[in-house]
C-alpha cells in the first residue's frame, strides 16, 4: 500500500536510536496514516534492518494507547504498524520503547560483532563469518572457514569473552564515503562495500582499539555490559560453513 504523501513534503522520519541508543522515551507528530501504518516525524523505535529485529512499544495521546507491533524501513521513512485504533495526522505523540527487549538486542549485537572482530583480527587468513541473525534470548552467526571445528569455535568464544571482560568503551561515529572506503574491511561483505559506496556518509559503530564496523544498529556502550557468550549448539552446514547459537549470561 502506498502512502497519501502530503503535498509538497517529503517525509523522511528522523532517527533518534541513531542520536541516542539509549533513549527509551520520545515525542513526535503523525505525519501521514495509511490503515494500520505510521509515519513519524522522529522516532527511537528501531525498524528491523542489519539482522536486528525492530523495537516495539506504545505511542501514547492523553489517556489513549497505541500499540506497536512492528517498525519497518520504506526508503527514507519509517513505518510502525499499530495494532487496533491508529492516531491521526498531525497527533502529537508521547512514544515508549520496550526497553527489555531493545537492551537484550543491544547486548546481542554487540556481542556478534566481538566474535566478527575476534575473527577478523585474530584468524583472517582462515575464513570470515559471514551472516548472523539476533533474536531477544539468542543469536546465531555463520562461519565460513577454509577448516572449522568445534575445539577452534570454543577458542574464538573463548577470546570473544576475553575482549568483553576488558570493559571496551563502544561508540558510534559518521565518516564520509571516501574515508569509510579508505578503512579496509569496514565493510565485511560486498553488499555492504557496495552500500558503502551509494552513501555520502557511513555510520561506523567502533569497540575501543579492538574493531571497527559500518552498522546502523545498536549497541551497549561498554563490552562489560554484553555479559558472557554461552555456546548453545553448532551445527554443521558443509565443509568448512559451521552455524554457532550462542546465550548471553
Amino acid at each position: 500500500m502506498a502512502f497519501n504523501i502530503i503535498k509538497d513534503y517529503k517525509i523522511m522520519t528522523e532517527r533518534l536510536f541513531w542520536k541516542d541508543m539509549y533513549m527509551k522515551e520520545f515525542d513526535a507528530t503523525v505525519l501521514n496514516v495509511n490503515g494500520d501504518e505510521v509515519i513519524l516525524d522522529r522516532t527511537c523505535f528501531y525498524p528491523t534492518g542489519g539482522g536486528q529485529p525492530n523495537d516495539t512499544g506504545l505511542l501514547l495521546k492523553d489517556d489513549k494507547k497505541y500499540q506497536v507491533i512492528d517498525v519497518y524501513k520504506n526508503n527514507d521513512d519509517i513505518i510502525h504498524k499499530i495494532s487496533g485504533d491508529v492516531p491521526g495526522r498531525g497527533d502529537k505523540l508521547h512514544g515508549i520503547i520496550d526497553w527489555d527487549r531493545r537492551y537484550s538486542l543491544m547486548r546481542y549485537h554487540t556481542a556478534v560483532h566481538i566474535i566478527d572482530g575476534v575473527v577478523k583480527n585474530y584468524y583472517n587468513d582462515h575464513g570470515m563469518l559471514t551472516g548472523g541473525q539476533l533474536y531477544t534470548d539468542h543469536a546465531r552467526v555463520d562461519f565460513d572457514f577454509d577448516d572449522i571445528n568445534r575445539e577452534l569455535i570454543e577458542t574464538i568464544i573463548n577470546q570473544s569473552n576475553e575482549i568483553i571482560e576488558k570493559g571496551l568503551n563502544v561508540f558510534e561515529k559518521t565518516l564520509t564515503r571516501d574515508e569509510a572506503l579508505a578503512i579496509p574491511d569496514l565493510a565485511r561483505t560486498e553488499p555492504g562495500r557496495r552500500l558503502i559506496e551509494s552513501l555520502d556518509y557511513v555510520r561506523v559503530i567502533e569497540i575501543e582499539g579492538f574493531d571497527m564496523q559500518s552498522d546502523g544498529g545498536t549497541h551497549v556502550k561498554n563490552t562489560s555490559e554484553v555479559g558472557k557468550i554461552i555456546i548453545k549448539k553448532i551445527e554443521n552446514k558443509g565443509r568448512g560453513h559451521k552455524r554457532l547459537e550462542f546465550t548471553l549470561q
